[in-house]
């Protein structure tokens, strides 16, 4: 796996540290986010999209990350985008 830094919440704590990173090798967008609030997780867990089962599946995660780091998912996206495809 080769993970590329991409940033850190610039408003980072000594305890929280929401983050994102590029899997190059995966070509994959890896976060680090705040746990959703009950509230969130239940809303994301009804949500019906047509097609897709009812619910968060094991193995799988709802995260929250804030506003301000929208121009490093931006970034992320554009360095997979660029990135060669690793076989």
């Amino acid at each position: 796996m080769a993970l590329m830094f991409i940033g850190i919440d610039p408003n980072t704590g000594d305890h929280e540290s929401p983050t994102v990173w590029v899997d190059l090798t995966r070509r994959e967008l890896v976060m680090q986010g705040w746990e959703p609030t009950p509230e969130v997780e239940a809303e994301c867990s009804a949500t019906v999209i047509p097609g897709h089962a009812v619910g968060i599946p094991d193995g799988e995660a709802v995260i929250r990350i804030p506003a301000r780091m929208i121009h490093m998912v931006r970034e992320a996206c554009d360095a997979l985008e660029g990135a060669p495809d690793v076989p």
